[in-house]
């Protein structure tokens, strides 16, 4: 009997062999697929890392392979028993994916392109490894997600948090405060608050470390979550006492503390001990794993023989094929831009009572990247002075499109020109109802009202995902793309509503020329 049990002991041995032998093979494959996938999208490769490279915010994105492969390797006692089974199924998901970078492309939002990319990558070694597999390397697949630069859209609402409870808190403490909008003044200076105080570098690490902590820290899931949405609200909250403190400090100092490089260095600290505190309260509800106490089986007898191999590789080619067919459309579509140059009127119709004036209402003008084509131009009427100005695209992309964080009415710490506030109003234009983006500026010398919205190919719009949608289905599907900013200006003498006025007026009588200017050199083709 014992002679018995060794002869199957070790006719079991190769067999185990070959099977642990299937790893290497298939794990080789899986970041070839990978490194050919970054290869076809290399445009939005280079684009991720340059991000890591330059920003400080998102610097944290070189680390996030290591760490996912480093959370895999941890596992590789659970793996090795398991035997990996490609699936089609990846295919139509890569397929899906490759859509959504292709919409991105063309709307050029490199965000959702290196988005959709980091899921192609998690699908393509979904298909060699297959569910099971996957399932166990859930996280570490999920967690290259925090590679993508993400947090841009979040600067602004939280630059408005951060404005308000600190002015919040200086009223508590007693100080009297003067606020317009992100600006505020209290009796020893003036503060405001920039992108660098929204802290949503605080915020991004944040969340990053409190997912990979509530992974390798708790088991169940409902732990893991509520950790995760601590780590997102408390840095917010942080955020907001490190500005009041960094406004308390300077003020009760006379301004010789917490001030320049303090300023940041004080906020690097502030966040570590927030974090380590973090950290300490979560170890109170640890969980540690739970041994089965059970000897893992294979699940085949066999490791990759000639069959599997072979589709393992049909697997690996069918994602390949898939993932090619995006770049390669995005490359043809570039073909066919339209490059005639672009030429902007600003008629003025018989009937209106307005006419082009020699001198300009002022010296600010707002921030456009790269257009085809722009006009600036002020009109008179009445005694009343509105400005216009248009930025014209005809071929939007990377740096040059309508849709652009840096198309601003003022760029941040301008040294003359404030926005004291910006909100969405609903305006009636003719008879027609027209969504605005209204905003306040101030310099030392003038108080202006601003009016601005988008024109999309014959459509008026404020909303940022319209835009682009239009944009990346026009591109889609061959029809006009071509879209333009529209702004116009007055000084505000008494108050605000008087400046409406003024605009409304304006419009009434001029928009009707503006859409037909835009619209003739939509139609320019020479």
């Amino acid at each position: 009997m014992a002679e018995q049990v060794e002869k199957i002991d070790q006719q079991s041995k190769p067999a185990q062999v070959a099977k642990l032998n299937s790893w290497p093979q298939t794990a080789v494959l899986a970041a070839a697929l990978c490194i050919i996938l970054l290869a076809l999208f290399y445009q939005t490769t280079v684009s991720m890392v340059s991000i890591w490279w330059r920003s400080e915010t998102f610097a944290h994105g070189f680390f996030i392979l290591p760490i996912a492969l480093f959370l895999i390797w941890r596992l590789r006692h659970e793996l090795s028993p398991m035997t990996p089974q490609p699936t089609y199924w990846g295919v139509p998901l890569i397929a899906m994916l490759g859509f959504g970078w292709l919409l991105a492309y063309f709307a050029s939002v490199t965000v959702v392109q290196q988005l959709t990319l980091v899921g192609m990558l998690q699908v393509a070694v979904f298909s060699l490894l297959g569910w099971r597999v996957t399932k166990k390397i859930l996280f570490p697949l999920f967690f290259l997600v925090f590679a993508v630069p993400l947090g841009e859209g979040l600067i602004p609402p939280l630059m408005d948090f951060t404005a308000d409870f600190t002015v919040k808190m200086l009223q508590i403490t007693g100080i009297p405060v003067f606020r317009e909008g992100t600006f505020f003044e209290i009796p020893s200076g003036h503060w405001s608050v920039v992108e660098g105080c929204s802290g949503v570098r605080y915020l991004i690490a944040s969340v990053m470390l409190g997912s990979l902590y509530a992974y390798l820290t708790y088991q169940s899931t409902p732990r893991r979550l509520i950790f995760v949405a601590a780590s997102f609200v408390v840095p917010i909250i942080a955020n907001g006492f490190r500005a009041y403190m960094i406004v308390m400090i300077a003020h009760y100092s006379d301004y010789k503390l917490a001030m320049g490089v303090d300023h940041f260095v004080y906020g690097w600290v502030w966040f570590g001990i927030v974090i380590t505190l973090m950290f300490w309260v979560g170890s109170y509800w640890r969980e540690d794993p739970v041994e089965s106490g059970e000897d893992p089986k294979s699940e085949m007898p066999n490791g990759m023989g000639v069959a599997a191999a072979k589709s393992t590789i049909a697997v690996a080619s069918a994602v390949v094929a898939m993932a090619l067919v995006w770049p390669a459309w995005g490359m043809i579509s570039d073909r066919g831009i339209n490059n005639a140059p672009v030429a902007l009127s600003a008629s003025v119709p018989p009937d209106a009572g307005w006419s082009k004036a020699a001198e300009s209402l002022t010296d600010w003008y707002p921030l456009y990247q790269s257009p085809d084509a722009q006009l600036s131009q002020t009109f008179v009427g009445d005694g009343q002075h509105v400005g216009l100005y248009l930025a014209y695209y005809r071929y939007q992309r990377q740096d040059a499109e309508l849709v652009n964080s840096q198309n601003v009415l003022v760029k941040q710490k301008d040294p003359v020109w404030r926005q004291t506030s910006r909100k969405e109003i609903t305006v009636q234009i003719n008879g027609e109802s027209y969504q605005i983006e209204e905003s306040s500026l101030k310099s030392t010398d003038q108080n202006l009202l601003v009016w601005r919205w988008y024109w999309l190919a014959g459509h008026h719009s404020t909303n940022d995902y319209e835009a682009k949608l239009r944009e990346s289905l026009a591109k889609l599907f061959g029809t006009e793309r071509d879209s333009a900013g529209i702004v116009v200006y007055t000084q505000i003498n008494e108050t605000p509503e008087d400046a409406k006025l003024i605009l409304q007026h304006y419009l009434d009588e001029m928009l009707p020329a503006i859409e037909t200017s835009l619209t003739t050199a939509m139609k320019s083709t020479e």
